[in-house]
C-alpha cells in the first residue's frame, strides 16, 4: 500500500522533525494531516474594507519598505504593504535575513494570511507571499493546514504541506481500500483515494462533505470496532459469579422497607443489573444518574441480589465524608433486614479497623462502606460479589483492579456511578467498552431547583433571598473560583468572600472549606456544615463532590463564569436534595462575553444534566478525552468530531456490530486490509494537544 510508505527526501524539511512535531512519519500520515478549514483562494481583499475578527484572506499589493525592529528574542522585520486604499504591516520574528533578501519594495506580490489589529493597525504575521502569477492556478477551495510553532519558526507553512500532500497525491495513486467493501456499498461512501484526494484539494463544497463524512465514518468505525472486541471478549472471557437468586434480603427491603417506590428508570436499570449478574460473566456496568435520581437506592438493591447469592458488597467513595454519608444512608436502610454494615476509612481506629477484617475474612460482614482504605492489603474479603465504586473518574482502573483482586477466584461484579452526566456520543466512544444504564427521572416529590441569573448589582436582592431562608432554618453554600485574591484576575477570592459573608450575615455561623485544606480541617468544617451546626458553607470547587446536607437549599455561585457548565450543574447539585423549593444563584458581571452569557442562560433554562452535557461538549469540545478514558481508545482523532458527529458515530456502531457478528474474529479475507488498517493506526499515538 503506497500510503504506508516513507516520506520522500524531496520534503525540504527533515522527517524527524515533523514526526517530534506531528508524529507524520510516513505518506500514510501526511496524507491524513487534514486541513483544519478552508479559504477561497479566487477572491482578494481591499485592505480598507477589513472589519472585526477576519477570516484568512489574500491582498494584492505592493511593500513601501522594510525595517527590523527590536534587539536578540524580539527582533522582528516590519514591511509596510499597500494595495492603493490602505496600508497595513506585515511581520515576521524569524529567518528574517532570507525574507528581506526574498521580497523587493515596488513589485507586485500577493499576501495570504490573517489579519489582525494591533495599536489601530491592521497586521499580517507570518503570511504566505506569492508573486501573481504563481497562484493564478490557486482558485476555489484551498485548505488551511494546522502548524506547530516550532514548525512556523523553521519557515514551514501551510502552503508547505499543500504542495507535499500535492505531490504525494499525484505520485501515488495506488490508494489501497480499507474498509470492508460491504460497508462502503451499504453506506454509499466515497472510495479512499478520491475521498483523501478530495479532502486535500476540494472543487467543491458538496465533494468536500462526501469526503470528510467518509473519512470521519472510516475514523469512528475503527474505534467502535475495537470497543465492542473488547466488550464481547470481557463477555466471553472474564468469568462471574452467577447470581440466579433473589431472595429473602431483596424481597424483603422491597416489599416492607423502600422508602419511597421505584421510579420507571430505577425499575429498568435494575432489571439490566440482575440480568447481567445471571449470565455468569463478570458485569462491569457504568450507571449514571443526576444528582438526586436515586443511584444510592439502586447500588443498595444490588448489593442485596449479592448477598441473597451467599457473597458480599462493597462501596467505595472519593472522600470520608461522602463515604460516611453513604454509610448512614445504607445502614439505617440495611439496618430493617438485619443486615451488617461497617465503614472503613483513614481514621478508623486500629482496634475497630482489626475488628472489621475479622468479620469480612468469616463472611459475617455483609456490605463493606470506604475509602482508598479499602484497598489495603489487610482487606481480605470471604467472598467479594459486588463492588459499588462511586463517583468513578476520581478512581483509577488500576485502583479498581486492587479491589477485583480480593477475591481469590472468581472476579465479583463491577457497578461504576457517575453523577456527571456524560453524552451519549462520548458514552458511546469513550465508554463503550463498559455497559451504560442511565437513571433519567428524578423521584416523585422532587421540586426541580431554580436556576437565577444575578448581576453583581442586584447582590442587594439576592442577599435579601438569602436571609430569608437562612432565618426560615434553611442552610445555603456559597462558592468562590478562587482561595485567594489574584491582582491579574478581576475576582473575588474565597478569603474575602468570607469576610464579607461573615459582616453580612452576623446572626448566622458561617464555615468554610478550600482544597489547600489539611484532609481533617476539612472535613471538620464539613462536618459542622452537615449537623447544623453552621448555617453557611462558604467553599471553593472541592464541595462538588462530597457532601449531601438536605436542609440546603441556597447555592450561590460568584463568578460563574469561570466555570463550565458541567461544573456548575454539578455545583448546583448540592441543593434540591430535601422536599422545599431550592435555588441556584449564579453571579456575574454584566460585561460578559456572548458565549459566556448563553452558557449560564443554558444553566437558566433547564435542569436536566444530559442536556446540559451536550451544549458544553458541543460549546468546548470533547476536551481531554483521553484523561476521562477507562480502558483506553488507541486511536486519535484527526476528523472526527465526539461533539458534533453523534449521527456517524451511531452509524459506525452499527455497521460495527453488523462486522462483528458476521466475522466475530475477523478472519474473512474481505477484512484483512481493514484488520492491518486499524492495527497500524491503533498504534500510531501522538499529542494533538500542541497543535494550533
Amino acid at each position: 500500500m503506497a500510503g504506508r510508505k516513507s516520506l520522500p527526501h524531496s520534503l525540504n524539511v527533515s522527517g524527524a522533525l515533523l514526526e517530534k512535531q506531528l508524529g507524520i512519519r510516513s505518506l500514510h500520515d501526511l496524507l491524513r494531516h487534514y486541513p483544519s478549514h478552508y479559504v477561497d483562494r479566487s477572491k482578494t481583499y481591499r485592505i480598507a474594507d477589513f472589519t472585526g475578527d477576519m477570516p484568512y484572506v489574500q491582498v494584492r499589493g505592493r511593500f513601501v519598505t522594510f525595517n527590523v525592529q527590536g534587539e536578540g528574542a524580539k527582533t522582528r522585520l516590519i514591511g509596510l504593504f499597500t494595495d492603493g486604499t490602505m496600508a497595513m504591516e506585515v511581520v515576521w520574528f524569524n529567518r528574517i535575513k532570507a525574507i528581506r533578501q526574498s521580497y523587493n519594495p515596488g513589485v507586485e506580490y500577493v499576501v495570504f494570511g490573517k489579519p489582525s489589529q494591533f495599536n489601530n493597525r491592521w497586521s499580517m504575521v507570518h503570511p504566505e507571499v506569492d508573486l501573481p502569477q504563481a497562484i493564478q492556478a490557486a482558485t476555489g477551495m484551498r485548505g488551511v493546514y494546522p502548524l506547530t510553532d516550532v514548525l512556523r519558526n523553521r519557515g514551514i507553512s501551510s502552503r508547505s504541506f499543500h504542495t507535499w500532500i500535492q505531490t504525494a497525491l499525484n505520485a501515488h495513486r495506488d490508494i489501497q481500500e480499507t474498509l470492508p467493501p460491504e460497508t462502503i456499498r451499504a453506506n454509499g461512501l466515497m472510495p479512499l483515494g478520491l475521498a483523501l484526494a478530495t479532502i486535500h484539494n476540494p472543487s467543491d463544497n458538496d465533494s468536500l462533505q462526501r469526503a470528510r463524512f467518509r473519512l470521519k465514518f472510516e475514523e469512528l468505525f475503527m474505534i467502535q470496532v475495537n470497543m465492542l472486541r473488547i466488550n464481547r471478549a470481557r463477555r466471553s472471557q472474564l468469568a462471574g459469579f452467577r447470581f440466579t437468586r433473589i431472595a429473602y434480603y431483596f424481597n424483603t427491603f422491597y416489599t416492607q422497607c423502600l422508602p419511597f417506590e421505584l421510579t420507571g428508570a430505577q425499575k429498568r436499570v435494575l432489571r439490566e443489573i440482575r440480568a447481567d449478574m445471571n449470565t455468569g460473566r463478570q458485569m462491569n456496568r457504568l450507571l449514571q444518574g443526576d444528582v438526586g435520581s436515586g443511584k444510592t437506592l439502586v447500588a443498595l438493591m444490588s448489593m442485596l441480589i449479592a448477598i441473597d447469592n451467599s457473597t458480599q458488597a462493597c462501596l467505595m467513595a472519593p472522600t470520608e465524608i461522602l463515604a460516611t454519608q453513604h454509610y448512614e444512608t445504607i445502614s439505617q436502610m440495611a439496618a430493617k433486614i438485619g443486615l451488617n454494615v461497617r465503614l472503613l476509612t483513614g481514621s478508623t481506629p486500629k482496634k475497630e479497623r482489626a475488628d472489621i477484617h475479622r468479620s469480612l475474612a468469616d463472611g459475617s460482614l455483609h456490605i463493606l462502606i470506604g475509602t482508598h482504605a479499602v484497598l489495603e492489603d489487610p482487606v481480605g474479603f470471604n467472598s467479594l460479589g459486588l463492588v459499588v465504586i462511586d463517583e468513578q473518574h476520581r478512581f483509577g482502573v488500576a485502583q479498581r483492579a486492587r479491589l477485583w483482586n480480593k477475591n481469590t477466584s472468581t472476579l465479583p461484579h463491577v457497578l461504576v456511578m457517575t453523577a456527571t452526566p456524560i453524552p451519549r456520543t462520548l458514552a458511546m466512544t469513550v465508554y463503550g467498552d463498559l455497559d451504560v444504564s442511565v437513571i433519567d427521572e428524578l423521584p416523585p416529590g422532587r421540586k426541580p431547583i431554580m436556576t437565577l441569573l444575578r448581576y453583581d448589582n442586584q447582590r442587594l436582592q439576592v442577599y435579601q433571598h438569602l436571609f430569608k431562608e437562612l432565618s426560615a432554618g434553611r442552610q445555603a453554600y456559597i462558592v468562590y473560583p478562587l482561595i485567594e485574591e489574584n491582582e491579574k484576575l478581576d475576582l473575588i477570592s474565597l478569603e474575602e468572600g468570607y469576610e464579607y459573608v461573615r459582616q453580612s450575615f452576623p446572626n448566622f455561623r458561617v464555615a468554610y472549606v478550600h482544597g489547600r485544606m489539611r484532609p481533617e480541617e476539612k472535613d471538620h468544617q464539613m462536618y459542622l456544615f452537615s449537623t447544623h451546626q453552621a448555617d453557611i458553607l462558604v467553599a471553593t470547587t472541592v464541595i462538588e463532590v462530597g457532601v449531601n446536607v438536605p436542609n440546603a437549599t441556597v447555592m450561590i455561585i460568584e463568578n460563574a463564569e469561570r466555570f463550565g457548565l458541567s461544573q456548575l450543574h454539578q455545583l448546583r447539585g448540592r441543593v434540591g436534595r430535601g422536599g422545599g423549593q431550592s435555588y441556584c444563584i449564579l453571579m456575574t458581571k454584566h460585561k460578559i462575553a456572548k458565549d459566556t452569557r448563553q452558557r449560564l442562560e443554558i444553566m437558566t433554562a433547564t435542569t436536566d444534566g444530559f442536556v446540559i452535557a451536550e451544549a458544553d461538549m458541543k460549546m468546548r469540545g470533547p476536551g481531554d478525552i483521553e484523561g476521562t478514558m477507562q480502558s483506553g481508545i488507541p486511536f486519535d482523532l484527526h476528523i472526527a468530531n465526539l461533539a458534533t458527529d453523534g449521527q456517524i458515530i451511531q452509524l459506525a456502531r452499527n455497521y460495527a456490530e453488523a462486522l462483528l457478528d458476521a466475522d466475530p474474529d475477523l478472519n474473512h479475507p474481505a477484512n484483512s486490509a481493514f484488520i492491518s488498517e486499524m492495527r497500524s493506526t491503533a498504534s500510531r499515538r501522538i499529542d494533538w494537544s500542541r497543535i494550533s
